[in-house]
């Protein structure tokens, strides 16, 4: 219950951040948190949407590192 209540939390925030500027830095937020969750499917295809749309962005290389990290387990 605590982990679908935090899922929808976080899907109502980005919903609500929908004018943000960073999508990239709320798309590796919620990675994280989704590897919190043990959830690391979720989270590889977050990261991999960051590497995607968001080619540029300063979290690139955390993405990838993280993606890396994930493939070792």
């Amino acid at each position: 219950m605590k982990r679908l209540l935090l899922s929808l939390m976080i899907i109502l925030s980005l919903l609500l951040s929908g004018c943000s500027a960073n999508k990239a830095e709320e798309l590796f937020e919620t990675a994280r948190l989704e590897e919190l969750q043990n959830n690391t499917e979720h989270a590889r295809q977050l990261y991999a949407e960051i590497l995607a749309k968001y080619p540029k962005s300063k979290y690139v290389q955390d993405a990838e590192n993280r993606l890396a990290e994930l493939d070792k387990k």
